[in-house]
This record gives structure tokens, C-alpha cells and sequence, in this order.
């Protein structure tokens, strides 16, 4: 399909609806009787299939049709869910997700949805429950009933308009001989003669069924042409090896009669009403958003007034704002040295404004990581059932917001991370009771501010890793020598999981287990700018956490010096200020330390850690002192001077200066230095 205005908000859009039916069923899933539930999953529905019918992306119009039916019955307590009815329906999302996917990455949408179509079909009719204690091939009756007629109301509606155009619509059904070798082969002439002459508009079995054999010896086609009905069965006949040819002249009450029939054998409602409504479906759901609603209390409901801008002009933006910074920084030093009053008021004006304009568009990028963890409660679900484990998923921090860069490469990483802690983290049922812990593993899902960092978490109560098998199996591998082995941590043996291609599952599943391991979360994660660390306790649970920077352009810091050089401590790492003196700083086991409100902290050299040329605090009576926090970790830092509080640019240091300690990249200053910032979160371990 040609891109056009429309298909970006189609697509925002799509995923939105495809995220509100996941989280509901899931709801569903813990309340099966709540009908207000399945009111939301329905309207949610309801409108996808309306913009997907105007989109003209019909398989997705179809199958949300489909579900449609079914929770039409659902809502109307003519049908109660069951564990076979949240499957079908939670294997519909994933098609539709996948569906939409394939129109994000530039393809038409299309998609062979007939076997899940035919499962909601057989719910619908019932005929699942006989299947399911039969052949165990649930659907299949549903999908004979309907046979050919099985047209949704967007193909209806084509054939329709065809009608009232003034062209001829037929059914037409085409059997190939019994001792026909390539049958496939056949009916592509059939197709190829059909296309030159007309439009098919549905094939029954589908064209890429028919393409790969899956047909017995007859297919069916609905077609829109201007030949005759003789002129037509004679063509198709006259193709070698077709033995028939059953060509089916419809009008318009022939067209409503086949089409109520399929509605008899699929569907209780709407299926030629939803074609009416399906074209101004989208525009309707938009003009909602602008017109005045009144709620069911009285009050006027709030308009949903957003719009969406590309990432790109943000970026642009953000570089644009980012050279006005280190512009007005300039100004303000220029001012102080003038000292004329309407010169400082001016400045001091334009510092106002442009401070809170650095507010909005650094809101403008930030993105609350929500965006990324509200996928995970349905496939950690999916997991579970499919390992036959009980698992709950705890959600915390999920308001934590992230650069939006990164929000869009983080999910893939945390995807494999959450895989590992439910396949080889958590217990299988028996096993937990065997280790005296409740039946339900717990998987905990943290995200935080940290600096100029976001963690994120991942916990679980299961088994813990084993440290003598992954030192096995690194040896086995030849990721380590003995040698090396010997000296490893436990921390360090954890990392190894990290590796190229290792793995420690004993047999292969769908989760895990095909060499690709955890080592593409390293990678990606280290592309990002973070890295990742392991604790594990054997019998009780892992932990990975992951450190990410928020990749703001701009940030709040402290200025200080370190006798001729300047640096820059992010604002949000900093708990305090203050000033020790150097008789009451302590030494135990070689390390200074200092009195912080009630407990002892480590205390460290900025200047030998640095290496500054012209300055050392081993020469000073007292010190001034920056207190620093990651997580729950403190630690003090001892300075020259305090310059003072500034709004800075960061710059990273190009692919030239890559992993400096402790150094996250660097700042120009009012004055045209350059100032490097400091990494507090790199100082605590």
C-alpha cells in the first residue's frame, strides 16, 4: 500500500488499541466475569476494525471482525469464557500485532489468517467444544460450513460496489483432474487468465494455500469482471487438466443471500451494518477527541489533545536549543563584566525564558519507560503457561521516565532478560513445593532514577545460578582457561553467562536453549551507553540490573574545580554539600572514610583519581566535600572549590576517547573551556 497521510496515525493508533485489548484480556483473564471488561475489549475491537477497514487492510479488518463476534456473544451472556476461548482470542492479538508490524516495516498488511478465523468461527457456532473431544482439530467443521461463502464485510462491500458500478460478479469454482500432477501449476494459469480480465477478490483456500498445494481438487474464487458468464467458463475451461468449471452469476440479492447465510453459520450480529460504519469508523473515534463529551455524571469529559511529531525534529530541535544554552551562558559572563543595568536585565529575561523553554523540550523527548514494561505482564503470561509454571509479574518504577532513543532499543534486551528468569529462574511448580516456597514464582520489574541514569531491575525468587555449573560450562566452552578460573569472583563467574554463545539449558525449548544467549543483552545494552551487572544466591533468586543513561542533552550540574581544571557533577547524583576537616577523617583498612549523619562513608580523591597536575587534598587543612548517592550507596567526594549551579550541555567524546573511568562526557562553559562530567555512578561499586 502506498504510504499516505493517514498511515502514521494509523499505525500510533493500531498499537495503542493493540496494547488496551492485551492489557484487558489479562484483566479478563483474573476476572472472567466481568462484563465491563469485555465491554472495553469489545469497543477497542470495534474501532481497529473500522480504521483497518478504511485503510483497506482487509485481513486485519477480518479478523478483528472475528473477535468481534465472540465478544459480542461474551457480553451479551450468551457465552462464557474459557481457557480455549482466551487462547483463540489472545492468538488473534498476535496475528493482528503482527499484521501491523508488517505495515510499519513498508508491507501491505496481508496476512493467511483462515485457521485462526475459522477457531473464532466454531466458538461462535460451538462446534469447537465437539471438536476438541473429537479429532482435536478444533475448527475444522467451522471452517467447512462456511466453505466458499466465507466473505468478511470488507470483500462484501467490494462486490457490492462492483454491482452498482455496472460490472459482473461471479462465484466461480474450478476442479482440477484427479490425475493432475502439478496442480499449482494449473491454477496459476486459472489466476493469471482471471487477473488480465477482472479482480479476484477472494479466493477460498487462500492464494498462498493454493500457491504451496494445500488444496484438494477444487478451489473457489468471488470475481469482478466485464465478461460474460459463457465467455468466461469457456476460457477457464480450455486450460489444460481442468476438469470443471461452475461459474455463478450473482446480483445483488444473490450477493445478500450468500452473505446471510455465512452470517447464520459465523456470526449472531452486524456483519453487513459493520461495512456501513466501517468508513467513518476513524474519523468518528478523531472527532470524539474534539468534540465536547458530557459524562454519565454531568460533567464534560476531557478531550484527549495530542499530536504526534517525528523523533527527528526533535533531535534537530534539541541541537538548535543546546547551541542557544552555551549562547546565553556566554551572554551571562559577557553581562557580569559589562555591568550595564539594561544589558543584565535583558539577559537575565532571556535566561528565564529560555530555562523554562529547556523544560518543555526536554519533556518533549521523555518518555515513561511504561511504554516499554506494559508488553511484558502478557508475555510473561504466555511463558508461563507454556513452561507449566505459575508466575506473577511485580511491576514498580514503570512512571520512570527515559530518552526516547532509548526507549525504542531497550525492549528487545529486556525481552531476553525476563525470558531467562522464568525458563531457568523460577521453579516449576513441584519444585518449589520441593523447596518448601509457595506454588507462584515471583518476578520482580524495577526501573529507577539514579544521576544521570536509569536502572532497571530484574529479580526473581527462583533457584539462583549455579556458580560451579556456568564455570563448567565456560570451561567446556573455552570462554576461560583453569588458569583464570581460579581467580574468578562470584560476581565475575555470573558475567560469563554474558558470553558468545552460552548456554547452560539442558534441552532445547522455544524460550531458550539455541545457543543465542544473553550475550546479544550485552551488546545492545553497552551500544546504549549502560552495562549490566548479575547477584545471584543459590536457592533464592537472581538479580540483573541494568544501568542506562538517560541520554538528555542538557542536564543540571555543579561546577567544581580541581586546581586549574574544571568538571561538572550531574545535580540529581548530588544528596549535599559540605566542608570536613582533615583531622576527623578516619582510615580503616587504608581507606578514608567520613561521619555522615549518623553512619560512616567512604571518601575519595577526585584529584588523584584524575590525576590533577597542580593540586592535591593531602595539602589542605579541610576539604570541601560532595556527597553523591546511587541507589542506597553513598559516598563522598573531595573538591578544590565549588563554582556553582549550571545548566550544561552534554557532549559525548567522540569514537576516539571511548571508555574513560568515570567520565560520561564533557561540557563547553560560558567562557569557551572545556568541562568533563563526571560519572558518579562509575566511583560506587
Amino acid at each position: 500500500m502506498e504510504m499516505n497521510q493517514y498511515l502514521s496515525m494509523f499505525i500510533d493508533e493500531s498499537k495503542e488499541h493493540l496494547q488496551a485489548l492485551n492489557d484487558n484480556m489479562l484483566k479478563l483473564e483474573a476476572s472472567p466475569e466481568d462484563i465491563g471488561i469485555v465491554q472495553s475489549i469489545f469497543r477497542s475491537a470495534h474501532t481497529l476494525k473500522g480504521m483497518s477497514a478504511t485503510m483497506g487492510f482487509e485481513d486485519l479488518a477480518s479478523l478483528t471482525h472475528e473477535m468481534e463476534n465472540v465478544l459480542d456473544l461474551v457480553r451479551n451472556h450468551k457465552l462464557a469464557m474459557n481457557p480455549f476461548i482466551f487462547d483463540a482470542i489472545f492468538k488473534s492479538l498476535d496475528s493482528l500485532e503482527a499484521m501491523v508490524e508488517d505495515i510499519i516495516n513498508g508491507g501491505t498488511g496481508k496476512a493467511d489468517v483462515t485457521d485462526i478465523i475459522a477457531i473464532l468461527k466454531s466458538i461462535v457456532t460451538g462446534d469447537y467444544e465437539k471438536e476438541a473431544t473429537g479429532a482435536g482439530k478444533p475448527a475444522a467443521a467451522a471452517a467447512a460450513a462456511v466453505n466458499e461463502a466465507e466473505l468478511d464485510e470488507f470483500q462484501y462491500s467490494i462486490l457490492m460496489q462492483s454491482l452498482e458500478a455496472g460490472l459482473q460478479v461471479y462465484c466461480v469454482k474450478v476442479g482440477v483432474q484427479e490425475t493432475c500432477v502439478l496442480k499449482a501449476a494449473r491454477a496459476y494459469m486459472v489466476f493469471n487468465y482471471l487477473e488480465q480480465n477482472g479482480e479476484v477478490v477472494k479466493s477460498n483456500p487462500s492464494v498462498e494455500d493454493i500457491e504451496k498445494e494445500k488444496f484438494d481438487k477444487t478451489f473457489t474464487v468471488y470475481y469482478v469482471s466485464e465478461l460474460g458468464k459463457e465467455e468466461l467458463e469457456k476460457q477457464v475451461g480450455n486450460i489444460s487438466e481442468i476438469e470443471a468449471v461452475e461459474v455463478e452469476k450473482l446480483d445483488v440479492d444473490g450477493l445478500k443471500r450468500k452473505m446471510q447465510r455465512v452470517q447464520a453459520a459465523t456470526a449472531p450480529s452486524e456483519a453487513v451494518a459493520a461495512h456501513k460504519e466501517a468508513a467513518p469508523a476513524a474519523a468518528a473515534a478523531k472527532a470524539e477527541t474534539a468534540a465536547p463529551k458530557t459524562s454519565a455524571g454531568g460533567g464534560a469529559a476531557v478531550a484527549s489533545r495530542t499530536i504526534r511529531v517525528d523523533i527527528e525534529r526533535l533531535d534537530v530541535l534539541m541541537n538548535l536549543f543546546s547551541e542557544l544554552l552555551i549562547d546565553r551562558v556566554r551572554l551571562e559572563q559577557l553581562a557580569s563584566e559589562v555591568r550595564r543595568n539594561d544589558l543584565t536585565e535583558t539577559v537575565e529575561h532571556m535566561a528565564r525564558v529560555s530555562s523554562d523553554l529547556q523544560n518543555i523540550v526536554l519533556k518533549l523527548r521523555m518518555v515513561p519507560i511504561d511504554n516499554v514494561f506494559n508488553r511484558f505482564p502478557r508475555m510473561v503470561r504466555d511463558l508461563a503457561k507454556n513452561l507449566e509454571k505459575k508466575v506473577d509479574l511485580i511491576i514498580t518504577g514503570a512512571e520512570t521516565e527515559l530518552d526516547r532513543t532509548v526507549i525504542d532499543e531497550i525492549g528487545d534486551p529486556l525481552v531476553h532478560l525476563l525470558r531467562n528468569s522464568v525458563d531457568h529462574g523460577v521453579e516449576t511448580v513441584p519444585e518449589r513445593i520441593a523447596a518448601g516456597k509457595p506454588e507462584t514464582g515471583n518476578v520482580y520489574l524495577r526501573a529507577f532514577h539514579s544521576g544521570n541514569h536509569v536502572f532497571i531491575e530484574i529479580e526473581d525468587d527462583g533457584k539462583g545460578i549455579n556458580r560451579d555449573k556456568v564455570l563448567a560450562t565456560a570451561l567446556k566452552r573455552g570462554i576461560v582457561t583453569p588458569e583464570q578460573a581460579k581467580t574468578l569472583t562470584d560476581e565475575e563467574v555470573y558475567l560469563l553467562l554474558f558470553a558468545a554463545g552460552f548456554s547452560t539449558a539442558e534441552k532445547i525449548s522455544d524460550v531458550s536453549g539455541r545457543g543465542v544467549g544473553l550475550d546479544v543483552v550485552k551488546t545492545k545494552i553497552e551500544s546504549l551507553g549502560g552495562h549490566v551487572q548479575v547477584s545471584s544466591k543459590l536457592g533464592a533468586g537472581t538479580k540483573f540490573s541494568v544501568q542506562l543513561p538517560l541520554t538528555l542533552s542538557i542536564i543540571s550540574a555543579m561546577l567544581i574545580r580541581l586546581g586549574s581544571e574544571k568538571y561538572a557533577i550531574p545535580l540529581s547524583s548530588i544528596v549535599e554539600t559540605s566542608v570536613v576537616r582533615k583531622e576527623t577523617i578516619r582510615r580503616v583498612h587504608g581507606n578514608k572514610m567520613m561521619d555522615f549523619r549518623s553512619t560512616i562513608i567512604p571518601l575519595l580523591s577526585l584529584s588523584s583519581l584524575f590525576d590533577v597536575p597542580d593540586f592535591s587534598e593531602e595539602n589542605e587543612a579541610e576539604t570541601e566535600v560532595v556527597i553523591v548517592r546511587k541507589g542506597d550507596k553513598l559516598v563522598g567526594l573531595m573538591v578544590d572549590e565549588f563554582i556553582g549551579q549550571q545548566e550544561i550541555v552534554l557532549k559525548t567524546l567522540g569514537k576516539y576517547l571511548t571508555n574513560l573511568f568515570a567520565v560520561s562526557g564533557a561540557t563547553i562553559l560560558g567562557d569557551g573551556q572545556v568541562a568533563l562530567i563526571i560519572d558518579t555512578n562509575a566511583l560506587i561499586k
